[in-house]
């Protein structure tokens, strides 16, 4: 489910165009794959503070085991990394070197990381009433999105890197990949199968992503007009951003009309569920909760 937009900039800056044409472009795939999942939750264009520091993170992936940044990179050309991990790319012919996207998305999930472990007791149930959870033992990944016309060179790319950077297009296959979702949500008896990863219940999972949005203080500027169920793929806001930054700086790329300020989504993320309520503990869970970073 799409729990917000990426926020729109009027810019005749090239540089930012092509960053937004970027994000946009990973922001339709993740739309099209994750707009009705019920265990992925996705924020585009997240910023917040913590600890005196600010991260912006592109976009995020809240979903039933842990978290996913992803940092969207425009680039036309070549792009290398070296053994060593650094990075460069090539402009009309011309290498030049270039900060690491995937260090800075690394700096990024620390930063919610904290954020999160900081605020755990308000967002993490306690086990058998006493033993406070932790974030630690979820899962947290990284990657990098690069624009789908880069060439990448990834014959001395250590694999480590090579693993997580993706083109555009192939974003939502290694989110799958990543995240390894069951058919249906975990519950109880999700305890006696191979899959004994933690997992954040239903209303956990509300309350974190509720508790994201309440941090985001990326200015609400503009936000795309297509949250309605029915997406217009000839006419999808997408394309027509698309299209907008592929002109060239001299011209003047004029506000859309059908770009309305804010939107707050319910969308029925935070519904009320019924559920029963188990009065006994599988001896199977102290097992699994051995798994679990209880104290942050």
């Amino acid at each position: 489910m799409i729990l917000k937009d990426k926020t729109l900039i009027n810019s005749n800056s090239a540089k930012i165009q092509a960053g937004q044409k970027q994000e946009l472009d990973v922001a339709f795939y993740l739309r099209r794959a994750f707009k009705d999942h019920s265990q992925v939750f996705v924020f585009n264009d997240v910023k917040f503070k913590h600890n005196g520091e600010t991260a912006q993170i592109d976009h995020l992936i809240a979903y039933t085991y842990g978290f996913i940044l992803i940092e969207s990179k425009s680039i036309t050309g070549e792009v290398t990394i070296n053994e060593h991990q650094e990075w460069s790319r090539s402009y009309r012919g011309n290498w030049q070197g270039m900060p690491s996207p995937i260090k800075q998305v690394e700096l990024q999930l620390e930063l919610l990381k904290s954020l999160m472990g900081d605020n755990a007791p308000n967002l993490l149930t306690k086990l058998f009433g006493k033993l406070q959870q932790g974030f630690g033992g979820r899962e947290w990944h990284s990657i990098c999105a690069i624009s789908s016309n880069a060439i990448i060179n990834r014959e001395n790319t250590p694999k480590t890197i090579e693993e997580r950077l993706v083109k555009s297009e192939f974003i939502t296959d290694k989110l799958l990949e990543i995240m390894k979702l069951p058919a249906s949500k975990p519950n109880a008896l999700h305890l006696f199968t191979t899959n004994v990863r933690p997992w954040f219940s239903e209303e956990t999972l509300d309350r974190i992503c509720q508790f994201i949005l309440e941090q985001n203080i990326s200015p609400n500027l503009q936000e795309p007009s297509y949250v309605s169920a029915e997406i217009s793929e000839s006419e999808s806001v997408y394309d027509e951003a698309l299209i907008a930054s592929e002109q060239t700086i001299t011209e003047q790329v004029k506000p859309k009309t059908d770009l309305i300020k804010e939107i707050t989504l319910t969308c029925g993320v935070f519904q009320v569920s019924c559920r029963i309520k188990l009065n006994f503990m599988p001896p199977a869970l102290l097992l699994f909760s051995l798994d679990l970073n209880l104290l942050h």
